[in-house]
């Protein structure tokens, strides 16, 4: 009995030894310490004063715009995954996914987004999120191709849908306040702000499916970022209307510096009716051999001109034919190549410059069948004016 008295009494003044020298070294973890030993707690600290607002409830004219804007057009924005496949020496067909946007044209399912985003896919997922955290997938299938204007409409098996409304791009301006809401890197709802920095013709890359780019008349040039995943989104002017589909940006390093791109909306809506209805959009042909002139090439041909597109060529019974338009006559080459020299050059369409043929084609294609246009032609010297009734040939 004396024996366990004189251990306990060395245990406790052991412990007691340990925490002594362990608190003045700073070896024990403090809280343990604190709940053996309370003399050993910290003093308490007075509160430290804030300086705290309420949540802010009150927006400058702007802000307050471009937050009523995302609130009614965000819900009618979503990301498009298609899934393709991919083939690989080892591994044979491989699938793989891609990403991009498009929006709600009607309530009725029709979404309006870029060829480029469901080119090659086997299959198509929608997802839209109305609200924050509630999204819905449903399957999509394509209903038109405009693969020359790097448009498609899908569509999915749902109604009463939030459409958005189609604005007006025929008279855009430089300086111009932009909106762009898409789901850049599969990140919905996402809107970034930005200007129209320029208004300009621009030719797409090479497509990864080896499809040619399309040449975008009156392209829409914007900082407003857009990246990756933002392909098919709407860009919106200040109203909050779509005055264009996002549709590239120009990097070296694969993120936006600053040069997005979008198809102005005017070009969708001249063939959304016949994408919807026929699944795809006829081209007319005029029926006739052009060759583009450089300032270069003009001077080599003795020609007072430094654009245009020379006439090598006329079908018989064509368009172009039947308005007048004439060939050249005089033997010549183009490289290898033994062409006529001497005919009309066609210098505008409807006041429009031209500069290559993929120009003139882009125009036509917007044009309804039985439109007329109207060509500016230098002949012998002298301009002169001859209008086409088109009709159309299927693609």
């Amino acid at each position: 009995m004396r024996l366990r008295s004189t251990l306990a009494l060395a245990l406790i003044l052991a412990g007691g030894f340990w925490l002594y020298t362990a608190s003045r070294s700073g070896t024990v973890y403090p809280p343990l310490l604190r709940k053996i030993v309370p003399a050993f707690a910290a003093p308490a600290r007075a509160p430290v004063a804030l300086a705290e607002a309420p949540p802010q409830t009150h927006f400058d004219s702007e802000e307050a715009r471009d937050i009523a804007i995302y609130k009614r057009v965000s819900p009618s924005v979503v990301n498009v995954t298609s899934q393709i496949i991919q083939y690989n020496l080892l591994w044979g067909p491989v699938p793989e996914s891609g990403q991009g946007s498009g929006f709600f044209i009607n309530k009725d399912g029709y979404i309006l987004t870029n060829y480029h985003v469901i080119a090659g896919a086997t299959r198509l997922t929608v997802t839209w999120t109305p609200k924050k955290d509630q999204s819905h997938q449903y399957s999509a299938t394509v209903v038109g191709r405009a693969p020359e204007l790097d448009l498609a409409v899908i569509k999915i098996a749902a109604t009463n849908l939030p459409a958005i409304t189609l604005g007006d791009s025929s008279d855009l301006q430089v300086g111009q306040q932009v909106l762009a809401i898409g789901n850049p890197y599969g990140l919905p709802g996402t809107m970034t702000q930005g200007i129209i920095s320029s208004v300009r013709t621009v030719h797409e890359g090479e497509g990864e499916d080896g499809r040619p780019g399309a040449d975008i008349e009156n392209a829409i040039q914007t900082d407003a970022p857009i990246n990756p995943g933002n392909s098919g989104g709407p860009l919106l002017n200040s109203l909050g209307e779509v005055i264009g589909i996002d549709t590239m940006i120009f990097t070296q390093t694969g993120s936006n510096v600053g040069l997005g791109f979008a198809i102005p909306i005017d070009t969708a809506k001249a063939v959304l009716q016949q994408m919807i209805t026929t699944g795809t959009v006829q081209t007319i042909s005029l029926g006739l051999q052009p060759f583009p002139l450089s300032p270069t090439i003009a001077q080599q041909l003795g020609l007072n001109v430094d654009h245009g597109l020379l006439v090598l060529g006329v079908a018989p019974g064509s368009l172009a034919a039947q308005a007048g338009l004439r060939a050249g006559n005089e033997p010549g080459y183009l490289g290898n190549t033994p062409v006529k020299f001497g005919g009309d050059i066609i210098l505008a369409v409807n006041g429009e410059p031209l500069q290559d043929q993929a120009q003139l084609s882009n125009i036509l294609l917007l044009q309804k069948p039985g439109s007329i246009v109207t060509l500016t032609v230098l002949r012998n010297g002298r301009q002169i004016q001859i209008q086409i009734k088109l009709g159309t040939e299927s693609v």
